[in-house]
């Protein structure tokens, strides 16, 4: 049987609902419950946004973790940065975690229109940032952000993007339901179509929403075509 692995973003995805803030300690406290409930990763924030994540980082390294890897998250280089000079790619792999997640675009139209950059740059923000981070030892994780939007916009191009990811060495690659509007057969479809254009080694990844109730059952669309990541 395939061993799904779980990923937990209760400490930066969960923190921005409304009406919740937590402290450096109440996030300690969270990861300690995840990794004693047997979950494999848990993405404590993201270092290059705030003191409270880095001090988070900061102590959860002097800590022992029975099950879970600690992963620092973040985007790529800025477009007009190499990694080395971006303040944020340099707050990520100060965090010193065994796990990074990177977030990326995989919609043209939110690369022209938010990012106001070039397909082809955006494909190197993203290679040279895994690269980046792949240097220090550590797992990587890139999370194709809006990929099932950017896949009914152009599906060749959010193919690449993980293409992308996967070829600067990146260990798992991430289909995020950004706005939870995707259902099951279309999760179904492009989940096969990922899979078939990625090396073997690549694991995938499905990050779905519950906007309109089918987080759940889209996660599981995931896993039924090749997702090992949850």
């Amino acid at each position: 049987m395939t061993r799904i692995e779980l990923y937990d973003t209760t400490l930066r995805d969960g923190s921005q609902r409304e009406g919740i803030t937590f402290s450096t300690t109440d996030k300690l406290n969270i990861a300690r419950k995840l990794d004693d409930l047997g979950i494999d990763y848990v993405e404590g924030g993201f270092p290059g946004s705030n003191p409270k994540d880095v001090e988070f980082f900061r102590r959860a390294a002097a800590m022992a973790w029975s099950h879970a890897k600690i992963v620092a998250f973040g985007g790529t280089r800025h477009k007009d940065l190499t990694c080395g000079h971006d303040p944020n790619m340099l707050a990520l792999r100060e965090a010193g975690t065994r796990v990074y997640c990177i977030v990326a675009k995989s919609s043209v139209f939110h690369v022209r229109e938010i990012l106001e950059t070039t397909l082809d740059e955006n494909l190197r923000m993203i290679a040279d940032s895994v690269r980046f981070l792949k240097e220090t030892g550590a797992e990587v994780i890139f999370d194709a952000e809006h990929f099932f939007d950017g896949a009914r916009l152009d599906t060749d191009y959010a193919i690449r993007a993980l293409l992308a990811a996967a070829a600067a060495g990146a260990d798992c690659v991430v289909l995020c339901d950004t706005n939870g509007g995707s259902l099951p057969d279309d999760v179904s479809a492009l989940t096969r179509r990922a899979r078939e254009a990625l090396p073997g080694h690549v694991r995938i990844g499905i990050h779905a929403h519950v906007a309109i109730d089918l987080g759940t059952a889209n996660t599981l669309a995931g896993v039924q075509n090749g997702a090992t990541h949850v």
